[in-house]
């Protein structure tokens, strides 16, 4: 049996096996084969068992990847695909980040059957999210709400939200769009108001670090831009040691060939936060998102991130 062109390992989620059917898509245009020449692997994570807590409580990102990085580690996939927003922040010294999909709509969205704005949900409005960074930016805008725990997947927190068993939830955006389900979304929250998890809205891949020939692969159909944006967003993020514990927001552009980056981390009640814009070249990405989150950390009390 002849070996597959490529390996690709994807969460089983309705939402993962849409963004892994995209790159297998993708990657059988670019290189003018079949898509059955690509195989998908499917391999349940950590993250995906775990229902009944936050994944703070849990050990954080990395409980959605480091099954699939141990089937790239072992050799039984090339490749790995990702929501970005869910890697963490360092990887096993043996993996890399090989790139990402041209981006999709960073922004979350409004999901209510009681009100079209946060503003106009009734007082102590439940809100249902397992994201810090949503529960906190959700407070800041209306302290009164109270925040219970929402996992599942889209379908399921869509349900809960639209029949009335939570008042509200929030979610991206992005995913929505993929899964065909964005007309269900209340109203969009624009990113000056509402910012995006860092690496929102981009499918990532990992692959080992010296697979040169999957590198090539995969090297036809990643964006740079998308690049250039998540580079100084995970820099950002590194600096402030952004895990599922912190509320951290953070969201780069390519604009007029320079990138801009607005970042915020908030206290978990949203009762507090700090913001920070810069920009700079592309090439100076990781410098940017560096900067950004140095700025951060000197006008935040010490005690803040704890």
């Amino acid at each position: 049996m002849a070996r597959p062109f490529l390996k690709l390992g994807t969460r089983g989620s309705p939402l993962a096996l849409t963004q892994t059917a995209e790159v297998r898509r993708s990657l059988a245009a670019a290189h003018h084969i079949a898509e059955s020449e690509i195989e998908v692997v499917v391999i349940r994570t950590t993250g995906d068992m775990i229902q009944d807590r936050a994944l703070s409580e849990a050990g954080g990102k990395g409980l959605f990847t480091k099954e699939l990085d141990q089937a790239l580690m072992d050799g039984s996939i090339d490749a790995a695909v990702h929501s970005s927003k869910d890697l963490p922040t360092y990887f096993p010294e043996a993996l890399a980040i090989a790139g990402y999909l041209t981006r999709e709509d960073p922004r979350d969205v409004l999901i209510s059957s009681r009100a079209k704005t946060i503003a106009g949900l009734p007082p102590n409005a439940t809100f249902g999210s397992a994201s810090l960074r949503r529960q906190a930016m959700a407070r800041r805008l209306r302290p009164d709400l109270t925040v219970t725990l929402l996992r599942g997947n889209v379908e399921t927190r869509l349900r809960k939200a639209e029949e009335g068993e939570i008042d509200a939830t929030i979610l991206a955006l992005a995913g929505l769009k993929r899964l065909g389900l964005a007309h269900r979304a209340t109203t969009i929250l624009e990113t000056n108001e509402f910012l995006p998890a860092v690496g929102q809205g981009a499918v990532g891949i990992t692959v080992r670090d010296e697979d040169h020939s999957t590198r090539v692969k995969l090297g036809a159909i990643l964006d740079a831009d998308t690049l250039y944006a998540l580079t100084a967003e995970r820099a950002f993020l590194t600096v402030l040691d952004g895990s599922c514990r912190t509320p951290i927001g953070g969201y780069a552009q390519v604009q007029n060939n320079r990138l801009i980056l607005r970042g915020m981390i908030l206290k978990k009640d949203g009762s507090e936060f700090f913001e920070i814009s810069d920009e700079g070249a592309l090439d100076d990405a990781h410098l940017i998102g560096t900067r950004a989150g140095r700025t951060l950390l000197d006008r935040a009390p010490n005690d803040f991130m704890s």
